[in-house]
């Protein structure tokens, strides 16, 4: 499972919201694709439907949608929301990352 913080959730209702999507009905995709300074990276997304290997799950009034492979890179994965200074953006607090890049927007196993 992935958790979402307070701040990220209310980002995420305000973001869905802004792109035309219903935060009570629709997701957040959350995925992991081949990429990055550390060999995979974060993807996040807005969707309307579930395809056959979804995983579906809701977590502070935030309906994620999580395809098989990614689940298994995710699982125990906060997804948290910086707005300070030193900039802007989602964060993905990882446990089963072993490195991340300086950006933080790239692991490895």
């Amino acid at each position: 499972m992935i958790k979402v913080s307070d701040t990220a959730k209310k980002k995420v209702r305000e973001l869905m919201q802004e792109d035309g999507f219903n935060p009570s009905t629709d997701y957040v995709r959350v995925g992991v694709k081949s990429g990055g300074c550390s060999g995979l990276s974060y993807d996040l997304t807005f969707d309307n439907k579930q395809e056959e290997n979804d995983k579906i799950f809701e977590e502070n009034e935030v309906k994620i949608i999580v395809d098989k492979k990614s689940f298994l890179y995710l699982v125990g994965t906060t997804l948290e929301y910086s707005g300070g200074l030193n900039g802007k953006g989602f964060v993905f607090n990882n446990p089963n990352a072993n490195r991340t890049c300086g950006c933080g927007e790239s692991f490895s196993l």
